[in-house]
């Protein structure tokens, strides 16, 4: 069995929760804060993957990046880089699709800090900045931990939309759940089963050290 399908999903599901952890941990943050109408628009935004087939996303982002098309073509001959039928494309189209497992539990939570908090912490002479990495943030660890476990097993296991942007390139592109699909589709159940019981395995640890983490952290709120 070619492992090289396994490394490269891991490889991207790795790159797309450090890149989201950038991205979203401040936008979830914003969101948190006192609503308006323009919050509420990107927040539909963000949250569409949950509810879009990943297809018509995949298929959307395929015309986008099209060298053939406006966008796609002011990239390459920009700044040299071509997103359809490469990594780059499919780190792009995973940071969008995930967007949401990353952003959600990390709004929440800060959405229910008591703003005595923040307060507190402003009071005692710390800049806004500073109470949001020293005070903030700790509070937090535990929803932080549970939105990058969601993200990496959720790109760990993404199809259409890594199917439409990017293809079936061998140590490119082909990702595990591209693997498992050519496996059925020659009828290599045998393949198919070891690819489907790794990615299997790999996501179950991941859901049973959540659990325990989380667990951890409700015994020791404060560690």
């Amino acid at each position: 069995m070619d492992l090289e399908p396994i490394w490269l999903s891991l490889r991207l599901a790795l790159l797309t929760t450090i890149l989201l952890l950038f991205i979203g941990i401040p936008i979830a943050y914003r969101l948190s804060r006192k609503q308006n109408l323009f919050k509420i628009i990107i927040e539909a935004l963000i949250t569409m993957p949950l509810v879009l087939p990943p297809s018509v996303l995949g298929f959307y982002l395929l015309l986008a990046f099209s060298p053939n098309n406006a966008l796609g073509n002011w990239l390459r001959e920009t700044f040299d880089l071509q997103l359809v039928f490469s990594f780059k494309g499919l780190v792009f189209a995973s940071i969008l699709y995930s967007l949401p497992f990353m952003i959600s539990p990390i709004k929440t939570a800060f959405a229910h800090l008591p703003r005595s908090i923040a307060e507190a912490s402003y009071t005692m002479g710390k800049s806004r900045l500073r109470t949001f990495f020293a005070v903030l943030l700790p509070n937090i660890k535990s929803s932080v931990f549970t939105a990058a476990v969601l993200t990496f097993a959720h790109t760990l296991g993404e199809f259409g939309v890594v199917l439409m942007i990017g293809g079936n390139i061998p140590g490119e592109t082909k990702v595990a759940s591209i693997a498992i699909y050519d496996s059925v589709e020659t009828m290599d159940y045998a393949s198919a089963n070891n690819y489907a019981f790794i990615l299997f395995s790999i996501t179950f640890v991941i859901v049973v050290g959540v659990f325990i983490f989380n667990r951890s952290a409700v015994k020791n709120p404060f560690e």
